[in-house]
């Protein structure tokens, strides 16, 4: 019985844990912060228990809208945004994801020391805070139906 009770108690912390690493993944829009409206759709995933994220769609009302990353200094410099892994081996830390130099803003060609993570009132926010030392922004991605 005392087994039982252990194995279950065992199965339900391994279950939420998975199930609080993985609320995360998925479809995310991106929200300009002078506009207040959608910038890009970024694909969430986790990999070998690290966080990617890549740009899988720009709105702009030009259909034939395809820039590259002019700004970017390294292996990104002139590649195509979409399809840009932007977010790039985050660590769960304390139920947030988090890196050093890991997000990049293909606006500026930076990185940015990230913490992400879903937003606890609300499932469909997620809450991404760059950082440039201790001065931060948080910025509210929406998730993409």
């Amino acid at each position: 019985m005392k087994k039982s009770l252990l194995l279950f108690v065992i199965a339900v912390l391994t279950g939420t844990l998975s199930f609080a690493q993985n609320e995360i993944v998925g479809k995310w829009k991106s929200i300009d912060d002078a506009t207040g409206k959608p910038k890009s759709v970024v694909d969430i995933r986790i990999e070998d228990g690290k966080l990617y994220g890549k740009i899988i769609k720009l709105f702009n009302e030009d259909p034939n809208y395809d820039p590259i990353c002019d700004d970017c200094k390294d292996h990104l410099k002139d590649q195509k945004i979409i399809g840009m892994q932007i977010i790039n081996d985050l660590t769960l830390e304390n139920g947030r994801w988090e890196g050093k130099k890991g997000i990049l803003d293909p606006d500026n060609g930076k990185y940015y020391d990230v913490k992400i993570w879903v937003d606890e009132e609300d499932p469909t926010k997620l809450n991404v805070r760059g950082y440039i030392l201790f001065i931060y922004r948080t910025q509210t991605w929406l998730r993409e139906e």
